[in-house]
């Protein structure tokens, strides 16, 4: 649910202060001036609409959304919320207290007065944002029941306010981790070591709808209003530690954060509607088409289809409408209270041990590309600076070397009877072998940075056979620095500028040099401090610090640098 400030919006009629749309845009006029307690009454008379499940179509809409207003003016009146403003001071006939028996009444009196103002947006039915609408009166139903039996305890003095709060969300949240322990060992050494955070002015702060994870701290947090039966508090808990299991939230590396959120949603929730687990909540990330594909290839194809990007911005997760159900919180050295190793460690290890365990114990199959992917994660990864090998190595095959007896081998003072002819690699085979390297000098890099990105270009460029490289300094301006050896950029390199950081310009004088080949690929070292759109029309790539992103969607891969003190 969301409020706008739609003072100019056409939708809303005049002198109207507010309306609701079916996917719970309220939408105020805010340029009106009312009281307090009038902007109360305003903004509850439409979240009612969506409480009562009003949006439901009728031919006579006016007189539906009258009988509608009937309805929320008595329930407001009963309970005695704020004070209804001039649109909604409307002297009400004696009608039925159901909405559809004032409806069928009006339409048989002959309609609704002249003056009246309708304040449900029906044109926006079935628009394309709200495929999958958030069921309001569910949510309603289990804030009410919650409100009652936390008001009859308090009343009859079985508990006290705080031990009342929340204890029946409590303890399925509790129930659904037992069962995981003692039922479902792929998961069970995980949900043993998570904490179970459900409070209501926790989530509240942290804007959690339903429930968010947060891999770092090894917790996750339920909103006690969600209404979730047992079933779908299995299918959140199970949801919420795949999350963090299979780090998700590291794998974003530079991708959109929500977007990439929404990715790993769809893979989850296929895989534990696949494997039974649970129920899944109503109004999920869900399509069976994507079933098979991993997050990565989900995220690929989102970010490929803009008119998916806008309706996915308004998706919901866990957490809410356009909000991560991922926590991002960076907590350095946690492991000091008690964990014992690193937690990329942790859950590679729970989730390799559960794996095992559950197969060897035949609980039952599960999905081929959930399994894939714990092998993967299993996996020590790959170093960074081997991956940049890799990858330029695409580009720098091995020589090819052939013999001949123009030369004679230098082996051959040791047989002078027998030629031996020498081993030499291809007359110009170093014609072409070079790449292009735009470092990014301006003030917010640091010198450890930029002594690593040399340092690791010259390892390579030594172990590799490539004679030289082309560097070209970029802060302010491009400092073209020609061609260097491996010895010279492991040396003391004159490092020019100092400024700001454009880097487009250092990546112009590569593609327009003379001297450069056309086919050549591009390096570029930055903090990620630097313009908004950058254009590299040739093979690139980009080395960047750790927990760093660049400002624009990458065309290249993209090479992160863990911290130093990590690889000592």
């Amino acid at each position: 649910m969301t409020i706008w400030d739609a003072q100019h919006d056409v939708r809303i009629p005049k002198d109207e202060w507010a309306v609701v749309t079916p996917g719970g845009d309220i939408l105020c006029a805010t340029g009106i001036r009312g009281s307090e307690r009038e902007w109360a009454y305003a903004i509850a008379h439409c979240v009612l609409h969506l409480c009562l499940d009003h949006f439901r179509p009728h031919p006579d809409q006016r007189a539906w959304n009258f009988g509608c207003d009937a309805v929320v003016s008595r329930f407001l009146a009963s309970v005695g919320l704020g004070a209804p403003p001039p649109p909604h001071r409307i002297d009400f006939p004696p009608l039925p207290r159901d909405e559809e028996a004032i409806y069928r009444e009006l339409t048989v009196r002959g309609g609704v007065p002249e003056h009246y103002r309708p304040d449900l947006l029906f044109e926006e039915w079935g628009h394309d944002d709200y495929d999958d609408p958030v069921d309001y009166p569910k949510l309603f139903t289990a804030a009410l029941r919650e409100a009652v039996g936390e008001a009859m305890r308090i009343a009859s003095g079985v508990e006290p306010h705080d031990a009342a709060r929340n204890a029946d969300a409590r303890s399925l949240a509790e129930q659904a981790r037992s069962w995981f322990m003692a039922s479902y060992p792929l998961l069970g050494a995980l949900a043993a070591s998570f904490e179970l955070i459900q409070d209501m002015d926790t989530c509240r702060a942290l804007d959690i709808d339903i429930a968010a994870v947060c891999a770092a701290d090894k917790t996750i947090y339920i909103n006690p209003l969600a209404g979730l039966d047992p079933d779908e508090m299995k299918f959140v808990v199970a949801h919420e530690i795949l999350h963090a299991a299979l780090r998700h939230d590291q794998r974003a590396e530079s991708r959109d954060f929500f977007l990439w959120n929404c990715a790993t949603d769809y893979t989850i929730n296929l895989w534990l509607v696949e494997m039974g687990v649970g129920q899944p909540p109503y109004g999920l990330l869900l399509d069976e088409q994507l079933k098979g594909m991993s997050s990565e290839e989900v995220y690929d194809r989102i970010t490929g289809d803009l008119r998916v990007q806008r309706r996915l911005r308004r998706a919901a997760s866990f957490a809410g409408r356009g909000k991560p159900d991922m926590i991002g919180r960076k907590s350095e050295e946690w492991w000091l209270r008690g964990a014992g190793c690193t937690l990329d460690d942790f859950y590679r290890s729970a989730l390799a041990q559960g794996l095992d365990l559950h197969q060897r114990e035949g609980r039952g199959l599960l999905p081929a590309a959930l399994v894939e992917e714990i092998r993967a994660q299993t996996m020590p990864p790959i170093p960074w600076d081997v991956r940049l090998a890799q990858w330029l190595d695409r580009f720098f095959p091995i020589p090819e070397y052939r013999r001949s007896y123009a030369r004679p081998s230098r082996r051959q003072s040791s047989t002078p009877d027998i030629p031996r002819p020498r081993a030499a690699p291809r007359e110009g085979w170093q014609d072409g072998r070079t790449f292009g390297v735009v470092l990014d000098t301006s003030g917010s890099m640091d010198a450890v940075t930029l002594a690593r990105g040399l340092g690791t270009v010259a390892a390579y460029c030594a172990s590799r056979e490539v004679p030289a490289v082309r560097v070209v300094f970029c802060d302010a301006a491009a400092y073209d620095a020609g061609y260097l050896t491996p010895e010279e950029i492991s040396g003391r390199v004159r490092v020019r500028g100092r400024g700001g950081t454009i880097l487009q310009p250092g990546v112009d004088r590569l593609m327009k040099a003379d001297d450069f080949p056309p086919d050549g690929p591009i390096l570029i070292i930055t903090d990620t401090y630097c313009e908004p759109n950058l254009h590299v029309r040739r093979e690139h790539a980009f080395l960047i610090p750790f927990g760093q992103r660049l400002p624009f969607p990458p065309r290249g891969p993209v090479f992160t640098m863990p911290p130093a003190k990590s690889e000592a």
